[in-house]
């Protein structure tokens, strides 16, 4: 019994072994490695459409060479277009020369560069002129009236002309960025390979398909290299398979991933992520460049059971530029764009972003971007971003503005005040409301919502850029104004009454006054009018004496007149 106990122990310790041996791998020299290769690195240049009045090309090359090269190198011009060819670099280095008559070749006084040849000596010309980039270009402007191209060629062993033009459409401004060289088509470049070594393997136990996909690379302590540039080439199915790169290197030394989407991350050392100008600093401790030691570590940080791929990497050149991913595929687009703007144009920025608005705090139903909301409501708004790796970013909101897409531009400031919100609802997103009360007097309805944010991981924060939202505004509906009501009550009605009697009492004094200034009028004698009233029961009244004593005159006119009034009815009589 204690024999076939001790045969199962032993066979459970030798299955143990074989599956832990399984899941590391011993890195070889020469060894095949389909998923890390290095390339040239994108070096600074640029390339224009500019040319001389008399139709000549103005180049400049900038030579960099490495500390175990040859640094020598040809310079075959004979089928060139005419060209002013300026040749600058920091090293010593010899160069054989082959030129036509319209090629000049312009080279510092005090030049490290050393030109051979045996024709058209008269065309190489030493001049006075800056060796920094930037000064170098402008030198030209001043001198020439512009730059063509600008180039920066690593350990150059061979230059040669196609014969082709060496314009670019577009621009006439040498602006130096990052550029690959071999697109230029004008010339043909080669170079020597750079000095490095490999060493790399993978477990014999591959991960699943349905696994994430997990490289590691590894810089030995012995090494000069220091910044590592990583672009990603890994094609991904459905954009939702998850790469993790672990990536070890001696302290100091700073690993650039240039297009990290769909990548965990995990490292000894900095991770710089220009996309997002943000640097992830160290999320493990690994003093150890040993093979196993390595590959036991990222398998214990990212969970994992086996991973794809093991490289090591010995370089001479401090900067150094890795492809992850199997040579012939399309490499993977980088960020081109940071914001996610429902039906608006997407500009340049640092990371992508979606802002999404509710009408309520409790952001659970998004608007459509096409509904209309009235502004004297009160609107809720989630901005929130993709970031690269499993980390989490805080997201600060600036400031934000509205402009109006009418015929008249206007932009007006948003005031707005942040809404708490729980960790695990606001992962890498923040909240945030604002009143539309000052857009209710403004005739525009469709208005851009943009807002300006700030990045921050672990109390740095950077640019974050800005996130934009189309907002249609529509003004609440008015009800027409009530007509007015007069409400009486008993002081009302007191007061009514009592003006109507005092204007009654000065009606009738202002009467009395009139009648006491101008006298009784005899018109309006009651006696004397109806006495005269054939009918009237007071024409039997007693009369006023009349005096019948009248003067010779008045007694002869009133005779006349007697007389002819009585004359008349005999005369109508007849």
């Amino acid at each position: 019994m204690e024999g076939r106990v001790t045969r199962f122990a032993l066979l459970l310790c030798i299955t143990v072994a074989a599956s832990a041996s399984s899941q590391t791998c011993d890195p070889k020299e020469g060894n095949e490695n389909p998923w890390v290769y290095l390339s040239e690195r994108e070096l600074i240049g640029c390339w224009t459409s500019f040319i001389t009045e008399d139709k000549a090309e103005v180049h400049i090359l900038n030579l960099n060479f490495g500390a175990t090269d040859g640094k020598m190198f040809s310079l075959e011009m004979t089928n060139a277009k005419p060209m002013h060819l300026i040749l600058t670099s920091k090293d010593t280095t010899y160069g054989l020369y082959n030129l036509n008559t319209d090629v000049n070749v312009h080279i510092h006084n005090d030049s490290t560069i050393a030109l051979i040849g045996n024709q058209h000596k008269s065309n190489i010309h030493k001049e006075d002129f800056p060796t920094q980039d930037e000064e170098l270009v402008k030198w030209t402007k001043q001198k020439f009236g512009g730059v063509t191209s600008f180039t920066t060629i690593q350990n150059l062993k061979n230059i040669s002309s196609t014969g082709t033009k060496g314009t670019k459409p577009g621009t006439q401004y040498c602006i130096l960025k990052n550029e690959n060289a071999s697109e230029k088509h004008f010339m043909k470049i080669e170079t020597a390979p750079l000095a490095s070594s490999f060493k790399s393997c993978s477990p014999q136990q591959q991960s699943r398909g349905d696994e994430a996909e997990l490289h590691i690379i590894n810089i030995p302590e012995n090494t000069s290299v220091r910044n590592i540039s990583l672009r990603s080439n890994v094609s991904l199915s459905g954009a939702t398979k998850m790469t993790s790169v672990f990536l070890r290197g001696p302290q100091g030394t700073t690993w650039i991933f240039h297009n990290p989407l769909h990548t965990k991350f995990g490292s000894n050392n900095d991770i710089l992520l220009p996309t997002i100008t943000h640097r992830i600093p160290p999320s493990v401790t690994l003093n150890s460049d040993n093979a196993q030691d390595v590959q036991s570590k990222a398998l214990d940080h990212f969970k994992a059971t086996t991973f794809t791929s093991y490289t090591e990497l010995r370089s001479e050149d401090p900067l150094v530029l890795l492809v992850l991913g199997r040579k012939g595929n399309p490499a993977a687009p980088e960020p081109k764009s940071a914001t996610v703007i429902p039906n608006a144009a997407n500009e340049g920025q640092q990371m992508p972003l979606l802002m999404q608005l509710y009408t309520s705090p409790d952001y659970h139903s998004p608007l459509d971007p096409n509904t209309k909301v009235q502004s004297d409501k009160r609107i809720y708004a989630e901005i929130s971003g993709h970031t690269y790796g499993d980390f989490v970013l805080t997201i600060k909101v600036i400031n934000c503005f509205v402009h109006s897409k009418g015929s008249c531009p206007l932009v007006k400031e948003l005031p707005f005040i942040p809404e708490a919100c729980s960790l695990n609802s606001c992962r890498n997103s923040t909240r945030l409301s604002f009143s539309l009360d000052q857009l209710q007097e403004l005739t525009s309805t469709t208005w851009d919502l943009e807002c300006s944010v700030k990045l921050c991981y672990s109390e740095q924060c950077g640019d974050g850029g800005r996130v934009k939202r189309n907002l249609e505004v529509t003004q609440p509906c008015l009800q027409p104004p009530p007509p007015p009501c007069f409400d009486f009550g008993l002081p009302g009605v007191l007061g009514i009454a009592f003006g109507g009697f005092l204007i009654g009492v000065l009606l009738i004094g202002a009467l009395w006054f009139i009648k006491i200034k101008t006298g009784y009028p005899t018109g309006l004698d009651i006696s004397s009018t109806a006495a005269n009233l054939p009918g009237c029961p007071c024409s039997g009244a007693k009369r006023q004496p009349v005096s019948t004593n009248l003067s010779p005159s008045e007694n002869s006119s009133a005779n006349a007149s007697i007389g002819s009034t009585q004359s008349t009815p005999t005369s109508s009589m007849a």
